[in-house]
């Protein structure tokens, strides 16, 4: 037998008999607690996650005046993402779904956005002082949807060849637009200085934390998708695990991730949903395996717990025979 070790008695409710010491409890957990506090502070003052600017609405039309005012264009005529997407901003799509199981139509629409209202017609409206924009708007407000549809059909066509002018402006070549330069002219100004950036986040609360309307906004055009690319978080970069700069992020994302990396989740527009319902099961299995017949049952046919435990039988086997 080795010296030091006490065989274990064949009684497991035997009274002790050995010696006893004090344990401060409370102590040695205030010391572990400040230990690892202060390796938590110096190691985050060291090495912590890159700080980056937030991007703004401000940001995006300085840089690329020409896609902010497309997309502008896009929320106006409805052909956006966003005032594509359905539920839970409007009815305008089917939303994600899953043989009859959608939930994005049967919670409805929580948090409504009018795209045409909310990005364009409402800031120029409640912003824009100037008599020419508040006749623009109502001009486009009181014309018919086909007349409006062909003013932003032309505009947006025209954009392709659009240029950016003397004080980050945009030229496009004429045509029939209607009051439609008029309304982008002013928008871009405003978003250029900053107002859009203020009006998207107006909202009943007394704290303005809900970034939905400008998140939304950008999102619809290609400012957060290129600097999604730059900073390696798309999904097609696993960039569910990274952190911005392509650090090493949450890891065990990996299998959650895995999914939409393959087909059909890689190419199908309901691929969230397949994802979240398939990770589901896999987790619902693996808190089942105590109750699946043959799973559970692996540990007895494969004993590996008795090689991490070895020293343990030694034990019970020399207690057994003393």
């Amino acid at each position: 037998m080795r010296r030091g070790r006490r065989p274990l008695s064949a009684d497991p409710y035997r009274e002790w008999k050995g010696g006893y010491r004090s344990y401060d409890l409370i102590k040695e957990f205030s010391i572990a607690f400040g230990v690892v506090l202060a390796i938590t502070l110096v190691l985050t003052i060291l090495f912590s996650s890159p700080d980056e600017k937030p991007t703004t609405i401000k940001q995006w039309s300085r840089s690329d005046p020409v896609d902010f005012v497309t997309t502008a264009v896009s929320e106006l005529d409805g052909t956006s993402g966003t005032a594509t997407y359905g539920p839970p901003y409007n009815h305008n799509g089917p939303g994600q779904h899953m043989w009859f199981i959608r939930p994005q139509k049967w919670l409805g629409v929580s948090h409504p956005i009018d795209t045409a209202r909310d990005y364009v017609l409402a800031p120029l409206s409640s912003i824009n002082r100037q008599p020419a924009v508040h006749s623009a708007v109502s001009t486009y407000e009181h014309a018919s949807s086909k007349q409006q549809a062909a003013w932003t059909t032309a505009y947006s066509n025209a954009l392709g060849k659009a240029k950016v002018g003397p004080g980050d402006s945009v030229t496009i070549p004429s045509g029939s637009y209607g009051p439609v330069p008029i309304m982008m002219s002013s928008l871009l100004g405003i978003a250029q200085t900053g107002g859009l950036d203020g009006a998207l986040l107006t909202s009943k609360q007394f704290y303005q934390t809900d970034y939905t309307k400008p998140l939304l906004f950008m999102a619809d055009g290609s400012v957060l998708a290129n600097r999604a690319q730059a900073e390696h978080l798309l999904g097609d970069q696993w960039g569910m695990m990274n952190e911005t700069g392509s650090f090493p992020g949450q890891s065990w994302l990996w299998l959650y991730t895995f999914w939409y990396q393959i087909k059909p989740f890689s190419t199908s527009a309901n691929a969230d949903i397949l994802v979240m319902t398939i990770m589901g099961a896999l987790s619902l299995a693996f808190i089942l395996v105590p109750l699946i017949p043959g799973v559970r049952d692996i540990p007895r046919w494969i004993p590996v717990y008795k090689l991490i435990w070895r020293d343990h039988y030694r034990e019970l086997a020399r207690a057994g025979r003393t």
